[in-house]
Parts: structure tokens; C-alpha cells; sequence
């Protein structure tokens, strides 16, 4: 039965209603929902369509993962017994996303150690972390699904540099990959598998999420029983006519974006940070392809009616238990306004299974409604493949191709001569820090009130993994300016010709060859001295004189 307290809500004009409506009849029509629950890969294209059929895992995984779970608990308690009192996890994209939701929504769990997550390769970054921990009493996570993926590689030769003690070292890959040889090779404390079957950003059920929660003390048990309960989810709409939430949600959304409404702006109750990262994620890379999909906007500030365009959708996710007026009162102006409000209510971080599942049944249902595979990626391994040939060209020449920085005309086109449907997407090359989080998120607001322009923001390379599908295979709208600084140090990366900083910055020029490529508009402003914050809000200072 469906808890009425977490029954989904929605506030809609009415123009978009018949867009909608046709495509939950369709839903009903192909009995999408029992479809979904079959595990049925047609849904999403013919039989034998790559990327599909061998990529529904995640329907069952969470059942399956509590069948393991012993296994990982007795885990836990021997790295506890072992005094290795602090975890660092090596990752990237869905490896790392889940984890980073699980450390901040329980930071005061307290019955485990105590987890970072290093998805970055700013050197500032990674001494950053290294002196946080003591090295000898730190468990090291390597997480890859792939095995081969640089950055987790390159982290893992920097601190197995530090501390060559297998025991020091855990994996969660896939059956089979190179990350698995090399742990077997070099002896680590163990070795989690994946299920081959699901994609990374589908994984949050997965080892790759339960084994760090569980190492921080999460109750996963009671989390993972709880996330079949998300196919129990209600809605409150005649017109759902039995439908599931989440296939109704995902239908909505589908339907919204064909309308022109395609930036999802997630507003996030304060019990579940770093949701909305996870969340972009699994919209991004699920539906950014072939010139369709559906933006999502993570943690951009919320603004007066007034300073949105015609392209906007809002998904609301509130803990009642923890309610936020002014959200609630600025969603309800956003409503009033005419913008499509959607309410996702929770229960709070032991709420996650659910969500997460939730999450995951629409965004695959939108992927139908949209006509497009959201479990492929054809787009990320452009980035990839041009950061490689950065790499190749500097081992040969000892240099990195020269890149101009923008100057204030460029600049001043680039971001105020935006305007919806387009959207400004603001990349970050340098160490994070909630500082400089809190410096980007007043140029957005800066950016979107001269201009209503949709503004995103994310630390590369981790949104190389994430947004950067959307950003070239989705609707060519995006204008793009790379933000990058480096600290004072560089890491070295044993069994490399480069350093972290050689690394980073392979990254960001293979990124904006790509974007170019596409001939998409991307920019770049490298931000001088020690103190990046500062530098940025002189930026935004210099932007707020051209309006």
C-alpha cells in the first residue's frame, strides 16, 4: 500500500495537460509499467539493441545486494577491529556519487569510520585529503566498474606510493576487469564485485554504494528493504489512472520536455544533501543524447518568478519531518507563476533506498517517452578520447596545447548574450571547497538575472562523467566557460610522465576541443593568485557592471 504522507503532488498549468496526457495514455497503451517490473529491454528499442538488454539489473539489485550484505557487514567490522579508523574512496561519476550522498546525508551516523570521497585530480585536492587522514590507519576504496578508468587508477598509484600494504586497500569493480587483476595481484584486503549488468549511474544499490555506507555505519539493511517501495509510490492525479508514480513521473517529465519545458531544477530538502548531484547524474547521462534530454539543474538558488524563462520544470524533494518555509513559499509563487511544480516528498536519509530506486524507474520511463537508450553514453568517451590524445601529444612534445583565456567581449557575449532555451554551464577546474561552491552560486544567480537563463555548475573531471553527456549529445543550447586555477603543489602520479596538474589540465582541453569540435560557444578564464574565491567574485563583480 502507498504511504499517503509521501504521495507525489503536482502543480501544473494547464496548457501543458494534453502534452502529458497523450503520453500516459501511451504508457498505458504499452503497459509500460508492467513492462518495466518484467524487465523488459523492447521497451527501449528493438530486440538485441546494444545497451539494454544487459543493463536492467538495477530493477532487482537492491533484494539481491541484501543476500551480500552479511558479507559486507562482517567486512566492516574487521577494518574497525583492524583500527583503520578513515576511508577514502577513489572514484569517479557512479562510483563515487552514491557514496558522496551516503557521507553527507549521515555525516553524524557515528557508528563507523569516517569516509571522503576523492573524485577530483586537482593536486590541491588529493594533498588535501592525504593530510586529513593518517595514511597507515586509512582504508584506500578503489571503485571502478570499468577497472580502467584514469582518474581511480591515478589516485591508486599516488597512495599506494604512500602505503604499498594491500590490506590498506579494498575494490568494487566488475567481474573480470583490469581493476580486479591488479587487486588480486597486489593483494588487497578485498575485492566487492558489481553486477556487469547495470550501468554505474544505476549502481547506488549496488556494492558501490552499500559497501562504503555500510563501512560509515548506514543501517543498509533496513535502507535496502525499503527501496522496493518505491513501485508502491502514489500521485495525485485522476488522470494517473493507477499508473505508479514513477512511471507517471517519468511520462511527465518526457512529455514536458517535448514541450519545451527541459530544465529539471531540483529543489532538495536540507536532510538529503548531495542529492542533487547523484540525481544529475542519472538525468544527464541517461537522457542528454542524440540531441534530445532533459537538463538537470542541481543546487542553482532559487529565484523570484520573474527570473525564469518558458523552459523550466521543478522537482521538489521535501522531508516534512524537516520542512523549509522558504522553499515551500517561493515554490508556491514559481506555481502561481505558471511553472510546472512537481513534489517528491521523503522521509529523510533512511529514506534513500526508495529515492534512489524512484529515481531510477523514471528516468528510465522518460528514456522511453523520449524515444532514446537511457542506459547508454555515447558522448562521454568523446571526452575521454580527446584527453588521451592531450596526453599522447604531451609525452611526444613535453607540452599541452596552448588555449587563450577569454577577454571581457567574449566573455560578455558568451554569458549575457544567453537566453532560454539556452543554458550556461559553468565548469570548474580546481579544488572544491563549499567557498568556492558559494561563489559560483552568486554568478549563476547573476548570469540568470540578467539574462533567465538556465546556469549549471560542476567540478571537472568529476562532471565529465555526468553533465558532460548532456552537454554535447543533448539539445545544442549549452554555452560553456571553464573556470580553472592551480594551487601551489603538484602530485605525482608513479608510472607516469605527467603530474596530477599535467593530468587536470589534459581534462580541460580535451573538454573544450570536444565542445568546439561540435561547434558549440565555450570559453576560459584561468583565475589568478592564490585565492580562486576571490577571483571568481571579481569576475562576477565585472559581470554585474556590463548589465
Amino acid at each position: 500500500m502507498s504511504d499517503p504522507d509521501l504521495t507525489l503532488q503536482a502543480r501544473l498549468p494547464p496548457a501543458v495537460g494534453p502534452a502529458i496526457g497523450r503520453v500516459l495514455e501511451a504508457a498505458r497503451e504499452q503497459h509500460v509499467a508492467d513492462r518495466l517490473r518484467e524487465a523488459d529491454p523492447t521497451l527501449w528499442g528493438a530486440e538485441g539493441t546494444p545497451e539494454v538488454a544487459n543493463r536492467l539489473g538495477w530493477l532487482t539489485i537492491a533484494e539481491r545486494t541484501l543476500g551480500e550484505l552479511l558479507e559486507i557487514e562482517r567486512f566492516a567490522d574487521g577494518v574497525r577491529h583492524d583500527g583503520l579508523r578513515d576511508i577514502v574512496l577513489l572514484g569517479m561519476g557512479g562510483s563515487s556519487l552514491a557514496p558522496e550522498v551516503f557521507r553527507r546525508a549521515f555525516a553524524s551516523a557515528g557508528a563507523g569510520s569516517k569516509l571522503y570521497v576523492l573524485d577530483s585530480t586537482d593536486a590541491g585536492a588529493i594533498e588535501a585529503v592525504g593530510a586529513a587522514v593518517e595514511i597507515a590507519s586509512t582504508l584506500f576504496i578503489v571503485s571502478s566498474k570499468s577497472g580502467g578508468t584514469i582518474e581511480p587508477l591515478s589516485l591508486y598509484a599516488h597512495f599506494s606510493s604512500l602505503n604499498g600494504n594491500g590490506s590498506n586497500f579494498a575494490a568494487i569493480t566488475d567481474p573480470g576487469s583490469g581493476l580486479a587483476e591488479l587487486a588480486t595481484k597486489q593483494g588487497f584486503r578485498q575485492i566487492f564485485f558489481g553486477d556487469p549488468n547495470i550501468g554505474g549511474r544505476y549502481s547506488a544499490l549496488s556494492a558501490f554504494g552499500i559497501v562504503p555506507a555500510t563501512l560509515i555505519g548506514v543501517d543498509t539493511a533496513a535502507l535496502l528493504r525499503r527501496a522496493p517501495s518505491a513501485w508502491q509510490a502514489a500521485v495525485d492525479d485522476p488522470a494517473a489512472a493507477e499508473l505508479p508514480a514513477a512511471v507517471w513521473l517519468g511520462a511527465a517529465l518526457a512529455a514536458l520536455a517535448g514541450e519545451g519545458r527541459d530544465k529539471l531544477t531540483f529543489v532538495i530538502g536540507p536532510s538529503l544533501p548531495g542529492l542533487g548531484l547523484w540525481l544529475e547524474q542519472l538525468v544527464a547521462e541517461s537522457t542528454g543524447k542524440h540531441g534530445k534530454g532533459i537538463l538537470p539543474v542541481a543546487d542553482e538558488p532559487l529565484g523570484e518568478p520573474g527570473e525564469y524563462g518558458a523552459d523550466r520544470v521543478f522537482l521538489h524533494l521535501p522531508d516534512p519531518a524537516a520542512p523549509d518555509a522558504e522553499h515551500a513559499a517561493r515554490l508556491a509563487a514559481l506555481a502561481e507563476a505558471g511553472h510546472p511544480v512537481i513534489t517528491v516528498p521523503t522521509s529523510g536519509p533512511e529514506d534513500l533506498g526508495r529515492i534512489f530506486l524512484l529515481a531510477e524507474l523514471a528516468v528510465a520511463v522518460a528514456g522511453w517517452g523520449l524515444q532514446i537508450n537511457p542506459f547508454d553514453q555515447p558522448n562521454v568517451q568523446q571526452a575521454k578520447d580527446a584527453t588521451n590524445r592531450v596526453l599522447e601529444g604531451y609525452e611526444q612534445s613535453g607540452a599541452l596545447p596552448a588555449i587563450p583565456t577569454a577577454d571581457d567581449p567574449q566573455l560578455r557575449e558568451l554569458l549575457l548574450g544567453a537566453a532560454p532555451p539556452s543554458y550556461v554551464a559553468l565548469m570548474a577546474y580546481l579544488q572544491p571547497s563549499e567557498a568556492f561552491d558559494a561563489a559560483a552560486a552568486e554568478l549563476r544567480r547573476e548570469i540568470r538575472a540578467a539574462t533567465k537563463a538556465t546556469t549549471t555548475f560542476g567540478y571537472g573531471p568529476r562532471f565529465l562523467h555526468s553533465t558532460g553527456q548532456f552537454h554535447k549529445g543533448g539539445p545544442k543550447t549549452g554555452r560553456f566557460l571553464q573556470l580553472l586555477h592551480d594551487g601551489a603543489v603538484d602530485v605525482a602520479i608513479p608510472g607516469r610522465p605527467y603530474g596530477f596538474r599535467t593530468l587536470k589540465e589534459a581534462q580541460a582541453i580535451g573538454d573544450d576541443q570536444t565542445l568546439r569540435e561540435l561547434g558549440l560557444p565555450a570559453e576560459r578564464v584561468r583565475l589568478e593568485g592564490e585565492d580562486p574565491v576571490g577571483a571568481l567574485r571579481a569576475l562576477t563583480a565585472r559581470i554585474r557592471e556590463w548589465t
